[in-house]
C-alpha cells in the first residue's frame, strides 16, 4: 500500500450564521479574481460592496435557516470520497477547504501539514475551470501551503467537464425527473450554470466552453430522441454585460413556446443559495408569473455514488502524473485559443 493521501476539496464556502453574511461578501469581493483592482482600492470597493449587499443576502440566507449548507454537504462529500478511497486500498485523508468562508486555505493547510501525508491531491468541487473559481482557490492554497513551509508536492484536478461518474449522475438525476412528466407534454430542459462577465470569458478564461462541454456530454449520455434543451445562465449582479442568454430570458422563451421546464445545475455539485432560493424560489415564482405549466429542478449531484467513484478515479489519475495541473490523463482539452486554461503554460 501507498503512504499516507490526503485529498482537499475546494469550494466557495458560505456564512454559518446571519453575522457571518457580510464579513463572507468582503473575502468575496475583496478577492482579485472577483474584482480586478489595486489591493487598497479593491479593499475599499469590497467594504462598500459588502455592506450594501449584506441585507439582502441575509434574507436569502435566512430563508436557509439562517446560514449555508454548504460546509455540511462538502463534508459529507469528503467523507463519502475517503470511504471510497480507503475501499480502493489508499490510507486517505480527505480535507475540505473554502475560499471566502471557514475553513479557509490557512486552516486547511495546517490540517493536512499535521496529517502529514507523502501525497497531496488538490480536487475542486468545481467540474469546470475558472480563474474566479478553481484558479482562485489554488492560488490561495499555494500561498497558505507556502507559508507553512510545506516541502510535500500537491498533484492538483484542474477540471472535469467530462468525467464519465459527473456527467452520469447528472444524466440520471435528469432522468429521474422527466421520469415524472408525462411523455405527451412538451418539455425542455434548461441547462444552467453560475454566470460570469463576458470580458472575463473574453480574456480567455475556459469556463463558458466546459460547461458547454458538459452539456453535450450529459445529451449524448442521455440518448433523447430530439431533445429540447438549452444551455443558459443565472446569478447575474452588477452592471457588466454577462454571459448569455440568461436563465430570465430563456424561461420567457419557454413561456411563449408554451413548454414545461426542467432546470438542471450544470457548474453546481451541492445544494446552495442558487439552488434552493434562486432555482427553487425566485424562479420557480417567475416561471409561474410567466404562465408556464410545469417547472421542475434536478438535484445537484451530491453524494452520487457515480460521482463520488468519479472523483476517487480523478484522484488516482493525479497520482499517476506530474505536479502541473491538468484534467484527467494530463493532456489539455480546452482549445488554444483559450489562455486561461491552466495547461496553457504548457502546450
Amino acid at each position: 500500500m501507498a503512504g499516507k493521501l490526503a485529498v482537499v476539496l475546494f469550494n466557495l464556502g458560505g456564512p454559518d450564521r446571519l453575522e457571518s453574511v457580510e464579513p463572507f461578501l468582503f473575502n468575496l469581493f475583496n478577492d482579485p479574481a472577483i474584482i480586478g483592482l489595486p489591493g487598497l482600492v479593491r479593499h475599499i470597493c469590497a467594504k462598500v460592496i459588502s455592506r450594501r449587499r449584506a441585507p439582502v443576502a441575509r434574507e436569502i440566507y435566512a430563508q436557509m435557516g439562517g446560514r449555508s449548507p454548504l460546509l455540511e454537504q462538502t463534508r459529507e462529500q469528503a467523507t463519502a470520497l475517503q470511504g471510497c478511497l480507503r475501499q480502493r486500498g489508499h490510507d486517505a485523508g480527505v480535507f475540505v477547504c473554502m475560499r471566502y468562508w471557514h475553513p479557509m486555505s490557512d486552516e486547511t493547510a495546517a490540517s493536512v501539514k499535521e496529517f502529514a501525508p507523502e501525497e497531496v491531491v488538490l480536487l475542486p468541487l468545481y467540474p469546470q475551470f475558472s480563474t474566479t473559481t478553481t484558479g482562485s482557490s489554488l492560488r490561495d492554497w499555494q500561498r497558505a501551503v507556502g507559508s507553512l513551509g510545506s516541502d510535500v508536492s500537491n498533484r492538483t484536478v484542474c477540471c472535469y467537464p467530462a468525467e464519465r461518474g459527473f456527467v452520469s449522475a447528472v444524466a440520471r438525476l435528469i432522468r429521474e425527473q422527466l421520469e415524472q412528466v408525462s411523455s405527451t407534454q412538451k418539455r425542455r430542459v434548461l441547462f444552467s450554470a453560475h454566470g460570469l462577465p463576458k470580458k472575463v470569458i473574453a480574456r480567455g478564461d475556459p469556463y463558458q466552453w466546459q460547461v458547454e462541454k458538459t452539456v453535450v456530454e450529459v445529451v449524448r449520455t442521455l440518448d433523447i430522441e430530439a431533445l429540447d434543451y438549452a444551455i443558459c445562465y443565472q446569478s447575474r449582479v452588477g452592471p457588466l454585460a454577462w454571459i448569455g442568454p440568461s436563465l430570465d430570458e430563456e424561461l420567457d422563451r419557454a413561456a411563449r413556446d408554451q413548454v414545461s421546464v426542467l432546470v438542471v445545475p450544470t457548474a453546481f455539485v451541492s445544494e446552495h443559495s442558487e439552488t434552493l432560493v434562486e432555482l427553487d424560489i425566485e424562479y420557480r415564482q417567475m416561471a409561474s408569473d410567466l404562465g408556464i405549466s410545469g417547472y421542475a429542478r434536478a438535484a445537484t449531484v451530491g453524494t452520487a455514488e457515480e460521482f463520488i467513484f468519479g472523483l476517487a478515479e480523478l484522484v488516482e489519475d493525479a497520482l499517476s502524473r506530474g505536479t502541473e495541473p491538468s484534467p484527467r490523463g494530463g493532456e489539455r482539452i480546452c482549445p488554444g485559443s483559450l489562455g486561461q486554461c491552466p495547461c496553457a503554460a504548457r502546450s
